[in-house]
């Protein structure tokens, strides 16, 4: 079914780790429409608790490959081999992809590896980064190993733009950056191909909270405004990021992970009365992703 359209919204899914259990849904997608760009914005909220009131950086990380191929061998009992696989031509394209935003923004992008240990797998990400930067003169880039990039996300994360990494440095430094500006309920991702786009919250599934009506929805709201970003609808995103920032700010209504007593369905009634309240309209007929 959803091969009949240009984008899905997906909500968190439980993901079996016994070995010999299906791959993820989020990861068969991924593969399935060559999703190769992850985009995970985090920025500073109001009334959201946050390391620094300035954040506003992207982590846009590379999506087909690295360990996340998911290609593991035990070779004698006890001991389990993992390949690593890196490519010039994903490193180049997801490179590409986060130039372009940079461009977009405030022209910074840091890129993250670990070549002086990984010399040939994140050796080859490295200088694909490197090569396609010469396209992108005025783009200011760092160059920051990953163990330091932890730290750096801690000590100065307002001075992060967009930040591009391969599959499995991306996935942990989204989780910390999501952690900078309030935590995974407010963090929602966009899986980004050619031609085709699958948003989501940005974390995992929480089974300890089924039916409790608590959790915070504001992620699966920013997975619906990026995708509405996305298909070209930049007037309805737009209504629904105001909408949503209006409650934040207003403080009345929040879930308890922001300090506040309201349920999933209460914070999701407010922020929807914000964007059916008299105001500019807009069309909610789907373009294609190139439009």
């Amino acid at each position: 079914m959803i091969k009949k359209t240009d984008a899905c919204l997906k909500g968190p899914m439980t993901t079996p780790e016994e070995p010999g259990s299906p791959r993820s849904v989020a990861v068969t997608l991924r593969s399935m429409f060559d999703l190769y760009a992850n985009m995970r914005p985090a920025r500073s909220l109001p009334n959201v608790p946050s390391l620094k009131p300035n954040i506003d950086m992207i982590v846009v990380r590379e999506n087909t490959e690295d360990l996340y191929v998911g290609k593991e061998f035990e070779v004698a009992p006890g001991v389990g081999i993992a390949l690593k696989i890196n490519t010039r031509h994903a490193s180049e394209r997801i490179a590409k992809f986060a130039f372009d935003l940079a461009k977009k923004r405030r022209k910074k992008l840091a890129f993250v590896h670990k070549a002086n240990i990984l010399k040939i797998t994140d050796g080859i990400f490295k200088q694909a980064v490197l090569d396609v930067s010469r396209k992108y003169p005025d783009v200011e880039v760092e160059d920051i190993h990953v163990d330091a990039a932890t730290m750096q996300f801690i000590r100065r994360p307002e001075t992060f733009d967009v930040v591009v990494a391969t599959n499995l440095y991306g996935d942990i430094l989204t989780d910390e950056a999501a952690g900078l500006v309030g935590g995974l309920g407010v963090a929602a991702g966009g899986n980004i191909g050619d031609s085709y786009g699958m948003f989501e919250p940005a974390g995992g599934s929480a089974p300890k909270y089924t039916g409790q009506n608590k959790v915070n929805p504001v992620a699966m709201i920013e997975a619906s405004r990026m995708m509405l970003d996305f298909l070209g609808e930049e007037g309805a995103a737009q209504k629904v990021e105001k909408a949503t920032m209006q409650v934040l700010e207003e403080g009345k209504v929040l879930t308890f992970d922001l300090g506040g007593h309201a349920k999933t369905s209460e914070m999701g009634e407010a922020i929807a009365k914000k964007i059916l309240s008299p105001g500019p309209t807009f069309s909610l007929q789907a373009q294609s992703p190139a439009s």
